[in-house]
């Protein structure tokens, strides 16, 4: 509160003396303290100048960059702080396993942090994998042994994955879709420039270093590794461009699952489906004409080649979980090269990594466990519910949408879900036993357990029951298809909801987050879907120009603002237009939420409103990610992020006394507002 703060005391002239003596003469001291007087002191920072600032002083101060550069924030605070329980909860399973699935977790984590047993181990967790491929004699022995690799969740040739069924959102099918490439982009096979056959040339060494590792003798390497880009360059040629995969529907097909046999004969995609568990009658397949050629190489290509090309994908998506050499090659390339770090992660952050890829689910069991109080999500459910209903509220008072608009609005509103936690899973967590003497081998137990349970999700009406998102990583986000609120236990925690704050401070920051999610189910996104979860577009013309209308002012307003750390650059406002309105939305809607559940609130509660949304964005970033970002990001910086809503909220400028026409209150007319 203001009353509590205060600025802090200029130096004294003794202690200003006492700073200066080392490096000025008696002389220029004088003088210096006589051209700093002739200056006019810097206004002091108020809630009415610079509320960010004024409100997040103390964390300013406290969190300065190490080194000068990249970035820390509070919200990068909480990821790290999930992480690191997550790393206490995996200790303790170590130690004492309270449970089957701790059993599995504790001995998972022990056997990737002892990094001697990993060096020991060297490619034997790959061995069985490799010795099946080295099994391969025909044409007809290459689609059992993808399938196989598909099994143990290492995806080669194509991709094939759970997703939503666009003609019934309530279930999921198996896509078939384009993969099997080294590299991200299968422009990268063909573009023709210095710079991509430079990569090119660095690729093809990484993947001789992968062959070599995996038992290529190195005088077959460098002729191998052609062969197997010659594969992947096939591959990307018949592979659709990345901009077109974007959009689900360019994606979506169905097929009948039973004519896939006959149509894709080398393939087999029949049986690979058998093998994979899936008894769907339909499945999506959008690029005939890449799976056509897929059936055709399986057919051509030498026996061969496709051990080499097999081999190295083993390898390739293995490297991270086995010893050095490996892991060293997978740095240097997609670390180092592809990624532009200059030095690998920490280790126990790569077993991390690893246990939340392949064993997610069982690590969110387990953390909800631990690090949701009832109580926290009793209030978070209970917040959720009251911003809810001010959308509701607020659809029904605005002037600007049209009424058949409203009405589908308000049936949409009726039907959302709020979900806090974690989802309501039906996952079965049996599992061969992993022991602690094989962290590549519980790689793969782990990774074929998610692959089957993933499988269970085609050809169910059980969309509802899973998450694309895990309870221990901090998510807050609005689920378009389900329409639903997803809550992450992970982002239960300061700053986001601080249990131990001023109750108003949780509306300001957790309430307003959900706002900013929530007003996406009726906006210009959620339009193109209807209450009955069709894809439909609900919205009249006249609806789509009212909302431009109302946030085309936050471009100007936005685009005024000076970019933090960087001269003469201001914040983008058409590209953080979105960003910005849904702030804005979710200011709007939680203050509403308050203001209705707690009339006649005191000054102090007011005031902790306001404060618990300036404290979810503190950053500092040094001039070089400064750049990148207001290049890219389509967020504005924390510090307008912050102010940027509040100019356009009265209940701002009444809570601090900050008149209209100064740079936290704007005038009347000059308000921006969506919902209030």
């Amino acid at each position: 509160m203001p009353n509590a703060r205060s600025i802090f005391p200029r130096p004294s002239a003794l202690a200003l003396a006492l700073v200066l003596v080392s490096g000025l003469s008696v002389h220029d001291a004088d003088a210096a303290r006589k051209k700093r007087a002739s200056k006019p002191a810097a206004p002091a920072v108020t809630a009415c100048t610079d509320f960010y600032s004024f409100s997040n002083k103390d964390w300013l101060a406290a969190n300065l960059l190490v080194g000068g550069s990249g970035s820390v924030s509070a919200l990068g605070q909480l990821r790290d702080r999930a992480q690191q329980q997550q790393r206490d909860l995996l200790a303790a399973a170590m130690q004492s396993p309270q449970n089957n699935v701790q059993k599995l977790l504790g001995d998972f984590w022990a056997s990737g942090l002892d990094v001697a047993a990993v060096e020991a181990d060297g490619a034997q967790p790959i061995a069985p994998l490799l010795s099946r491929i080295d099994g391969i004699r025909r044409s007809k022995d290459i689609p059992p042994a993808i399938a196989a690799l598909h099994q143990v969740g290492i995806p080669v040739l194509f991709q094939f994955t759970p997703d939503l069924d666009l003609t019934d959102l309530s279930r999921h099918i198996g896509y078939f879709t384009q993969g099997g490439l080294g590299l991200t982009d299968p422009a990268y096979y063909t573009r023709t420039d210095a710079d991509t056959q430079a990569l090119l040339g660095r690729y093809k060494d990484y993947v001789q270093k992968i062959l070599v590792l995996t038992g290529t003798p190195a005088d077959k390497a460098a002729a191998q590794a052609q062969q197997v880009i010659d594969i992947e360059t096939r591959i990307a040629k018949a592979s659709k461009p990345m901009t077109l995969m974007r959009d689900p529907r360019t994606n979506y097909a169905q097929v009948q699952s039973a004519t896939l046999g006959k149509s894709y004969r080398h393939l087999q995609l029949g049986d690979f489906l058998t093998a994979q568990g899936v008894k769907d009658d339909v499945v999506s397949l959008a690029n005939p004409a890449l799976f056509a050629e897929l059936d055709a190489m399986v057919d051509k290509i030498k026996p061969d080649q496709w051990k080499a090309y097999l081999r190295f994908q083993v390898g390739n998506a293995m490297a991270p979980y086995l010893s050095k050499s490996f892991r060293d090659a997978d740095f240097e390339f997609r670390g180092r090269v592809l990624r532009g770090e200059t030095t690998p992660p920490p280790h126990d952050q790569l077993v991390l990594d690893a246990i939340n890829l392949a064993a997610g689910p069982m690590l969110a069991r387990e953390y909800v466990a631990s690090h949701l109080p009832a109580a926290t999500a009793s209030r978070a459910e209970a917040i959720a519910g009251e911003v809810r209903d001010a959308l509701a509220r607020a659809v029904d008072r605005n002037t600007w949408m049209s009424e058949p608009a409203k009405a589908e609005a308000k049936a949409k509103l009726a039907k959302l879900k709020i979900e806090i936690g974690a989802p309501k899973r039906d996952l079965d967590y049996s599992v061969q036993p992993m022991g602690r003497g094989s962290f590549g081998g519980n790689m793969l137990i782990a990774s074929t357990w998610r692959h089957r349970e993933e499988m269970k999700r085609i050809g169910s009406a059980n969309a509802g029951r899973r998450w694309d998102v895990l309870a221990q990583q901090p998510a807050l986000a609005y689920d378009m298809a389900q329409n639903r609120l997803i809550v992450s236990a992970a982002v239960l925690q300061p700053p986001v909801l601080d249990m131990t704050m001023n109750a108003a401070s949780h509306y300001g920051s957790f309430g307003a987050l959900v706002g900013h999610e929530l007003g996406r189910s009726v906006d210009a996104k959620g339009k193109y879907i209807d209450a009955a979860g069709e894809l439909k577009t609900w919205w009249t013309p006249a609806d789509d120009t009212a909302w431009s209308l109302r946030t085309a002012p936050l471009v100007a307003q936005y685009s005024a603002y000076p970019y933090p750390g960087l001269r003469e650059v201001k914040v983008n406002g058409n590209q953080t237009l979105e960003e910005n309105a849904a702030d804005l939305v979710g200011v709007e809607l939680a203050w509403d939420a308050l203001a209705t559940s707690q009339p006649g609130l005191p000054k102090e509660s007011k005031q902790a409103f306001f404060e618990g949304w300036a404290q979810l964005w503190p950053q500092q970033m040094s001039s070089d990610e400064a750049t990148r970002r207001a290049a890219v990001e389509v967020h504005a910086p924390g510090q307008w992020r912050t102010n940027g809503p509040l100019v356009n909220l009265p209940a701002f400028g009444e809570a601090y006394g900050c008149k209209a026409g100064t740079a936290m209150q704007a005038k009347p007319e000059q308000q921006v507002s969506i919902w209030r």
